[in-house]
């Protein structure tokens, strides 16, 4: 699974419907949900609170700069900033390059080599609805066992992780997890508003979780984040999860693309996967 794997569309965007609602409520809402007052954000956009009240009411229409500015200072993720141009009569600012495109060379060539370098630790790289496009031996021993039916395409990091015939009965810290998990997932669905990352976190968060969770007392190394606490083969594996995005993307997908790595949280963990991949 080292080179990319290309699904379909990652995250469908409701584009046509939110242009029918206007720039307007939409940018009230995304200003709403980041708690910022009116005032406010015309101090950050460099305007004045009459003019960001017109354009959310729909009494003036913002330039398409003005747009890009605000969706900016208010942390607008980038296909939702292109949502915003449609709906005040723009064009998308921002491209949506396909992941196989030659394109994207650069970007998926770096981030082979960053997850293969990565070794014998696990890390993948995961789309917007946690779609696993590419993974190193790591990730690939932590699944050995997995039902095929869990390991078709496309392969997706929740429903592998909570489902009961994936690894959650491997999890000896399931709940914890599984909460950080879904709290994961629920900040995602806020900052995306997207209908099939919602339906996604219903199906998981529906799974049931056994009553078999043994939790292993954390090492003094590993308290500074929660670790996963996983069985292999026998052995109690412990690790952190770091997940890295790009910055400034200027490309919807490349902004939607996340590398997950997981960091040994105690030496047993480090010796074992030493041994094991040498």
């Amino acid at each position: 699974m080292y080179g990319f794997v290309v699904y379909g569309p990652r995250m469908t965007t409701t584009a046509a419907d939110k242009a029918d609602k206007g720039v307007g409520p939409l940018l009230r809402a995304w200003r709403e949900q980041r708690r910022v007052s009116q005032l406010e954000l015309a101090l950050r956009a460099d305007s004045s609170a009459r003019h960001i009240s017109f354009v959310e009411t729909g009494r003036s229409r913002p330039s398409e700069e003005m747009v890009l500015r605000l969706a900016e200072h208010l942390d607008v993720p980038v296909r939702e900033r292109n949502a915003l141009l449609l709906a005040a009569g723009y064009a998308p600012h921002y491209a949506e390059t396909p992941l196989d495109d030659p394109a994207l060379d650069a970007v998926r060539a770096g981030v082979e080599r960053l997850i293969q370098g990565y070794e014998p630790y696990p890390a993948l790289v995961l789309d917007a609805m946690y779609n696993v496009l590419a993974a190193n031996r790591g990730i690939l021993m932590l699944l050995d066992g997995i039902p095929e039916s869990l390991l078709e395409p496309p392969l997706n990091a929740m429903r592998l992780t909570l489902h009961p015939e994936g690894m959650a009965p491997r999890i000896r810290n399931l709940r914890e997890w599984r909460g950080h998990l879904l709290a994961q997932m629920e900040r995602q669905i806020a900052l995306h508003r997207s209908r099939p990352l919602r339906e996604l976190y219903e199906e998981v968060a529906a799974y049931p979780v056994p009553d078999t969770d043994r939790g292993e007392p954390l090492e003094e190394a590993a308290y500074f984040a929660l670790p996963m606490q996983i069985e292999h083969e026998g052995r109690v594996l412990s690790f952190i999860s770091s997940i890295s995005t790009f910055n400034t993307p200027m490309d919807v997908t490349v902004a939607e693309l996340a590398i997950e790595t997981f960091l040994p949280a105690d030496p047993a963990t480090v010796k074992y996967l030493q041994a094991l991949m040498s």
